[in-house]
């Protein structure tokens, strides 16, 4: 890479830094390009992107931005794994590419709306339905109360229709 290149790289990491609110690092050390291959695929499938960086550009991307300092992170191979939808989904796959590929990649750090997060909790967030689960599960929770009221309320509409019947047929008969 010359100069040129690597301040072009420098300029567009900055950007992909900017426009994700989520990433992680990984360490794809035994992984051959098949694998990486099918990784990346599987992680645009899920709306991120993989890119494989030199840890010294990295940390000139860093530099005056408001991220957490990455420090031992930024050793050996490292991948960056950028999320542009959610946290969930781009974590999901790399611990399922993980648990098929004798734990490669292995993650190293993730930082999701600006805040640092380690292996373990990058694995709690891939255990979480997605986005759109959750959006479900919510609405039905919203739903069920409403839906009860809105049957109890019919019950007693349907009570009050019983009673002037029955007020109607005494007034009819009499």
């Amino acid at each position: 890479m010359n100069r040129t290149e690597k301040e072009t790289f420098v300029t567009e990491f900055q950007e992909l830094l900017g426009r994700a609110p989520v990433f992680y690092l990984t360490d794809f050390t035994g992984l051959d390009v098949k694998s990486l291959s099918e990784l990346r695929q599987s992680l645009r499938d899920s709306g991120a992107e993989y890119v494989v960086t030199k840890n010294r550009l990295v940390r000139l991307a860093l530099k005056g931005s408001d991220l957490p300092d990455l420090g031992d992170a930024l050793t050996g191979p490292t991948g960056f794994v950028f999320g542009f939808d959610d946290a969930v989904g781009p974590a999901k796959v790399l611990t399922d590419f993980a648990k098929e590929n004798k734990d490669r990649p292995a993650l190293k750090l993730g930082v999701v709306d600006r805040k640092l997060i380690q292996p373990e909790q990058i694995a709690q967030l891939a255990r979480l339905p997605s986005r759109e689960v959750l959006l479900a599960q919510l609405a039905g929770a919203l739903q069920g109360p409403m839906a009860t009221l809105a049957g109890a309320l019919e019950a007693k509409l349907h009570e009050m229709m019983g009673l002037l019947e029955a007020l109607k047929d005494k007034r009819g008969s009499a």
